[in-house]
């Protein structure tokens, strides 16, 4: 669960990285609109990134629980 949950919070961090210039962009663009551009830019990245652990994490308990009572999945190789 632990190491689940730190995975997809740094797969979200990258996309708030990701989705960061185009707040800039948009702040530069309309300042009366995103006045706080700047600082929303640096905040994204790292709320999306604590979102996505907690989510994660709790997704991945509720799975665990789940799946203690009706079985995991299965998985066949060949």
């Amino acid at each position: 669960m632990g190491q689940t949950a730190k995975v997809i919070g740094v797969l979200y961090t990258i996309v708030g990285l990701i989705l960061a210039p185009l707040i800039l962009i948009a702040s530069q663009v309309a300042p009366e609109a995103y006045p706080y551009g700047p600082w929303v830019a640096i905040a994204v990245p790292i709320i999306y990134g604590c979102i996505g652990f907690i989510a994660s994490a709790i997704g991945c308990a509720v799975y665990n629980l789940v799946a203690g009572w009706v079985g995991g999945i299965e998985v066949e190789l060949q």
